[in-house]
Order: C-alpha cells, then structure tokens, then sequence
C-alpha cells in the first residue's frame, strides 16, 4: 500500500483539503467526501471555541471520519503563530498542526524568520508541525532542523490558481528532504495537483481550487483522480527528455532493411 505517513501517521490519501470559502456548509461536505481526503484543515480562529453550544464549523466535519489539522492562519509574528496552536490545543482540536507566519498581507508569503522560530517553540511544546513555506531548498532545510515533521512549500501564492510557478525547486527540496514534502498553495486545477505529485510531493494541499470552482464537488474529485494519477506516475518512472523523434516501433528486421 503506498500510503502517506507523516510522524508515524499513515493517511490513505494524499489529498489534503481546506474549510473556507465554501458557498455553503452542505457544499463543503459534499466536496470533501468527493475528494477521498482523510486529512482536513481548519482555521484555529474560525472554530467557535468559546462557547460550544453554538454553530461550529466542526458541526459539519465528522472527526471520526476526518483526521483535523488546525492552522494558524492569519498570524503574522511567531508569538501569535504559538499562541494561537496552543489555543487549539486546550480546545481539543489536536497537537498537530499547520504552522502558518504571514509576512506580507498583499501576497501572503511566509515569513521564514518567524515560522522557523515558532517550528523550534512548538516541536518542543509537544507538538507535530507542518510548517507552511516558500519554495526554497535552504528554508524547508532549517525547518526540518527544527523539528517539523514535513515541510509545506508554496506552489504559488495563496488562492492564486497559478500553478507550481518554480517546478526545479520543488524536485529540489523533494531530492533532499528526509520528511514528507506537501505542496501547499497555488494549485488551479487538476493537472496542478498531478504536476505536483509527478515532481515528487508526497501529498498536496488545497483549497481554493475547489472551494472557488464553478462546481466544487466535481472539482474534488478531479483533484483526487489527479493526485492518484501523478503519485502512480512518478512511481512508474517517466521516459527521459530528449530533442528529437524516438521512433516507437523498432526499423530492424523491416522489410528492405
């Protein structure tokens, strides 16, 4: 069985899926089932912890079907980052999670800095980290250094649906990481995912490209169908490059030859 295993965890799929920008709680149901995903991500600060009694985002997530990995999103300083996990924690929702440090409100590109410094504080805190990063070999290096337990690069900026933009440096980072690398960020459509998994990414995280497609529950299951497709195609071993034709059917033993 070629499954994810993430610090000791095995997931049989390798699609992770988002919570927001849904139409409707029913329509974000439908789609995470479509998607196969077994692994879920929630804004800390988008579940009701406060008072339990009211309306959750949690009411419309089965836990006991769905592995949930709570995020740090909207954090801009690495204090806020651990602060905001650890309240996730006392809540109940897990000791894992997505560690993100924004530090640019326009683009949301991390701040490295920050997020290497919360990875320290919160691997020694007890918890499984899966920090969310730019695509750059020498950062994923430092956070895996620090204690996470994969590492998350950006394909493209957050929400933008442009694809993997720095396919070399993911195969890079897949080339010398000795955790589990999840492209995290960017991913527009299916053959996105599929590119993804085909460089090497043991998983691929997503959410916009589903929530904000035309039909969401379609768009799951395209996602699930492309990251099973590129994951087969990487472990196959794709044919090399080369300049010119490659006749595929051998001329020896032709007639006339």
């Amino acid at each position: 069985m070629d499954q994810l295993v993430i610090a000791g965890k095995t997931f049989s799929s390798r699609l992770i899926v988002g919570t927001g920008k849904y139409s409707s709680p029913a329509v974000m149901v439908q789609a995470h089932e479509a998607s196969g995903a077994d692994m879920i991500t929630v804004a800390v600060r988008r579940v009701n912890i406060a008072d339990r009694t009211k309306e959750s985002l949690l009411d419309y997530i089965d836990t006991g079907k769905y592995f949930l990995l709570p995020n740090t999103a909207g954090c801009y300083t690495a204090d806020e980052a651990v602060r905001t996990a650890r309240l996730g924690r006392e809540a109940g929702l897990s000791n894992w999670v997505k560690l993100e440090v924004i530090g640019d409100e326009r683009t949301l590109f991390p701040d490295n800095e920050e997020l290497i410094a919360a990875t320290r504080i919160l691997v020694k805190d007890g918890f499984v980290v899966l920090p969310y990063t730019n695509d750059d070999p020498i950062a994923c290096r430092k956070l895996e250094d620090a204690g996470a337990a994969a590492v998350m690069p950006l394909g493209a900026p957050i929400g933008s649906g442009l694809g993997i933009q720095n396919v070399n440096n993911i195969r890079i980072i897949r080339e010398f990481a000795q955790v589990p690398v999840i492209v995290d960020a960017g991913v527009g459509t299916a053959s996105d995912a599929a590119l993804a998994m085909e460089l090497g990414a043991d998983g691929v995280l997503m959410n916009t490209a589903i929530a904000g497609a035309q039909d969401p529950v379609a768009m799951a299951e395209a996602m699930k169908l492309a990251v099973r497709a590129g994951r087969l195609a990487y472990r196959a071993g794709r044919i090399p490059r080369k300049a010119y034709a490659t006749a595929s059917s051998p001329v020896e033993g032709m007639v006339g030859k």
